[in-house]
């Protein structure tokens, strides 16, 4: 897979992009990751890229020349045969869920376009974003923490990434539950034991025991779940 993140702050992806699963992802090549500085597409002397919008109103709004020329560089420097999804981070897109994670994490090309200011010029979601992603019913400063996390949740779904495969079979949110509780030693802690069921040595006690307890806190702290299934 290759995501290419365009953004007007690109030093704050490092930190991120350059640690834990999303780091060996990369050095294994299962993922190319290109940081793309915005200000670099601008015809600007002083490489603005923001500007008032037309009829009044607050705030500044993103240009639509300076992202069309970063996601057309981008195509013609990608040189894929299959069209890269490209995505706008906005609080006015589509939520982003386990399910459309597993379904982004199969494009070969993704193309993530980090909002700021009061948002863009219309024309680039009417005429070059595939979708539109929000990660929850708030408003942040910009798309550049949604872009890192959008990037964190498909990553570790492209096959090889994880050392165990069958960790993502149960997750939560996978068979829209959450995931069953989970112990490690010691079996007594400060006079809190583990559940004996875990210790007996049955897997399929365990497994069925396991099954009852993610559908228990499920239907305890997210019942809205269950009525999806």
């Amino acid at each position: 897979m290759r995501i290419d993140i365009i953004t007007i702050f690109p030093k704050m992806f490092a930190p991120v992009l350059n640690e834990s699963i999303v780091k060996r992802a990369q050095q294994k090549g299962k993922v190319k990751i290109h940081i793309h500085d915005l200000r670099d597409h601008s015809r600007d002397k002083h490489r603005k890229v923001d500007d008032r919008p037309f009829g009044g109103g607050s705030g500044m709004l993103m240009r639509p020349e300076p992202i069309f020329a970063a996601v057309e560089n981008i195509k013609l420097q990608s040189r894929k045969a299959t069209k890269p999804q490209v995505i706008l981070l906005s609080p006015q897109g589509e939520k982003l869920t386990q399910k459309m994670a597993k379904g982004l994490a199969k494009y070969k090309h993704i193309i993530l376009i980090c909002g700021h200011y009061e948002g863009v010029d219309e024309r680039v979601r009417q005429h070059l974003v595939d979708r539109e992603v929000s990660i929850g019913d708030y408003v942040l400063t910009g798309g550049e923490l949604p872009a890192m996390i959008i990037v964190d949740a498909l990553v570790r779904l492209i096959p090889g990434v994880l050392g165990d495969r069958n960790s993502l079979n149960f997750e939560s949110f996978e068979g829209n539950l959450l995931e069953y509780p989970h112990y490690t030693r010691p079996a007594r802690f400060r006079n809190m034991s583990v559940p004996k069921i875990l210790l007996c040595g049955d897997h399929k006690r365990i497994e069925s025991w396991r099954k009852k307890e993610a559908a228990r806190r499920t239907k305890q702290r997210r019942p809205d779940l269950l009525k999806n299934k």
